[in-house]
């Protein structure tokens, strides 16, 4: 390992990274930003970087597998990811940035922030498996919470990413950690990607039947298809109604965001993604 030390940052697309990236803007003028781009992200995720990146005046490295989500599919027999399976975020997040680390500084030290919140103390980001790689945690380290997240994207003129509308978390359109209530809103914002999202499902379940694969996993939300899931509408917005009132009511005067957040960690508060959704 070599005395020179490079620091680097990953960019989701969502509030955390965002605002951490505002906070190390001025502290390491040479911080080197990155997304792990799968191209299969939401049109609003490619728009907030976009946006950061004429705010920060620098380019956000897009790192990607140089294959896409079909051709993994394939390689994995025909198995969606899930979240006992998460070879998305292995083979078109963890492997191209580990990639790009060893093309890019070599045995050189790096330093990586991750955007994990002081009130997040159960959550850990990826930890790299190379020797030469230091991860660090400064809004946990510096007691920044998620209303300082929003503090500091306020101040800067920043704002939110606009998927923050009806969605709380960065990723892939498909992404099998979507609540119920926001695979409606994707149907709702983009029913063309909705659409490719059931046809991944109904290729997957055709494929696994004619194979005799009883039992396996071919469905983006658990339980159900997609078909199935957007039959039920309004019985799910019905019930997401009723939890976002009831956000609403416990603490008045907060963003809309937190009450979203509330609201669908009230109907489901499975763990996000480690590595996308920051």
């Amino acid at each position: 390992m070599t005395d020179k030390v490079h620091h680097i940052m990953g960019l989701s697309g969502g509030k955390d990274s965002a605002a951490l990236a505002i906070l190390l803007r001025d502290r390491l003028p040479d911080v080197e930003y990155f997304f792990c781009d799968t191209g299969a992200e939401l049109p609003e995720t490619y728009e907030f970087l976009s946006k950061l990146e004429a705010y920060f005046g620098k380019r956000i490295h897009r790192l990607g597998s140089g294959r896409d989500f079909d051709h993994w599919l394939d390689v994995y027999r025909g198995s969606l990811p899930s979240p006992q399976m998460r070879w998305c975020t292995r083979q078109m997040k963890i492997k191209p940035l580990e990639d790009w680390i060893a093309e890019s500084f070599g045995t050189d030290r790096v330093i990586s922030y991750v955007a994990i919140r002081a009130d997040e103390p159960h959550r850990e980001g990826y930890l790299s498996t190379k020797s030469n790689v230091e991860v660090r945690y400064p809004l946990r380290e510096e007691g920044i919470d998620k209303e300082g997240v929003m503090k500091i994207l306020a101040e800067a003129g920043v704002g939110l990413p606009a998927y923050y509308e009806w969605r709380t978390r960065s990723g892939c359109f498909f992404c099998f950690f979507q609540r119920k209530a926001e695979w409606v809103g994707l149907a709702e914002r983009h029913p063309d990607l909705f659409e490719q999202a059931v046809a991944y499902e109904q290729k997957v379940g055709k494929n696994h039947a004619q194979h005799g694969m009883q039992g396996r996993d071919f469905t983006w939300s658990q339980g159900e298809t997609l078909v199935e899931l957007i039959g039920r509408r309004d019985e799910i917005m019905a019930k997401h109604d009723v939890a976002m009132a009831r956000a609403s009511k416990s603490r008045r005067n907060i963003p809309l965001i937190e009450i979203l957040s509330e609201a669908l960690d009230d109907e489901d508060d499975t763990l996000a993604c480690q590595v996308c959704n920051l």
